[in-house]
Order: C-alpha cells, then structure tokens, then sequence
C-alpha cells in the first residue's frame, strides 16, 4: 500500500510547515503542523513507510528581509535578472527559499520518491483559487469546503490550518504523479529535484452528472 504525503512548506520556522498522509481512496491518514526543520527531519527519520510513500513538497517562498521597503513589496513579482544594470543584490530576486533543500535530496538518495510544487499553480489548476486575499480566513474556508465537497475528503467541521490544507494539495499532485503520470507535467527543476504539476484538473466527480 502506498502513501502520499503532502509537505506545505514554510519560510521560516516562525510559520508553521503542514503535513498531509492519504491513500489512494483520499482517505485522511494524517494532518500535522511543524515548525523547525529538526520537526521536519524528526517526522521523516521516524516514519517507517516513506520507501513506500510518494512525496511532494511545496517551494517556499524566500523572505528574507531587504533593504527598502519597494524591494519587499516587488520581490514575489520579479523575474530572473537579466539586466546586468540591476545588479542582484542581497538575492532580492531569488523567490524561493533553498530550506531543507539538502536534507530533500539525502532522503531521495536513500530511496524516496521526492517531487516539489508551486502550490498557488496547482490551486489555479485545481480550481482552488479563490477570490479572497490569500491565506485569509475566507480563502482558508473556501479551501477546505472545495476539498471537503469536490475531492470526498473527510474532513471536521471546525475551521483547519491553511497549511495543513495546502499540504493536502500536495498529497493529491502526489497520488496522481502515481497513479496517473499522463495527466503530471514537469515544470522545472530546483535544487535537483522535479517541480510538479497537473495537466488538468482530473474529473473526479463525472456521476454526479
């Protein structure tokens, strides 16, 4: 039996890091909330099936402080320098964080399978986005009625961390990387592991019609 864990993972250890387990029925196994990278590296070292489970975790965001505030605000809309007149100063246009990149790839060397993803891509493929300001308690409910009513999982009535359901997003891109590879599409590739994403949003409730 394989398992797909869905790592929502954070900038810093200030902001907690989601995880996700289900099986192939989309069955909740478990939902967690971590914070350091030791947390982290403490849940992967200590659970037993990760040879048998599919992972993929999401690119975190770089936000390291800048100098000036139009460079903190411009930075997640910045594309790659290419202008040698703006000199990439401080890796203000480094938009992703390298964060437990290399304990990513040692655990890939001793036999995981490991994909990362860009979570907000996947939600727009997974019509998952909403019209609220991201993050926000409005967004977080839409988030989890939409995976509650559209995907069959079970989940409380009470409202859930974002990040917990953002790590389900990638237990989902996971199971079907598995059990679906026609409808996955390699996007990039950063810090020598596979970004991941649908092709389209699979068609999971066809009976209802």
């Amino acid at each position: 039996m394989n398992y797909y864990i869905g790592l929502s993972l954070a900038s810093n250890s200030s902001m907690d890091s989601g995880l996700a387990i289900i099986d192939s029925n989309n069955t909740l196994i478990l939902v967690d909330k971590l914070y350091t990278m030791n947390d982290i590296v403490h849940f992967f070292d200590n659970f037993s099936s990760v040879k048998q489970s599919k992972i993929c975790i999401s690119l975190a965001w770089d936000k390291t402080m800048l100098n000036g505030k139009w460079r903190i605000l411009s930075k997640p809309y910045q594309l790659v320098a290419t202008n040698p007149l703006i000199p990439n100063q401080d890796h203000w246009t480094q938009r992703y964080s390298f964060r437990g990149a290399d304990f990513f790839n040692s655990l890939k060397e001793k036999g995981a399978e490991i994909n990362r993803f860009e979570l907000y891509l996947t939600r727009q493929v997974l019509n998952l986005s909403s019209c609220n300001k991201e993050r926000s308690p409005a967004d977080c409910k839409f988030l989890q009625q939409m995976l509650k009513n559209e995907w069959g999982i079970e989940l409380p009535s009470n409202m859930m961390p974002m990040s917990q359901l953002e790590a389900i997003i990638g237990a989902l891109l996971a199971k079907e990387n598995d059990l679906n590879p026609n409808n996955i599409k390699s996007i990039a590739n950063f810090k020598d592991t596979n970004v991941i994403n649908f092709i389209h949003s699979p068609k999971v409730f066809q009976e209802i019609f």
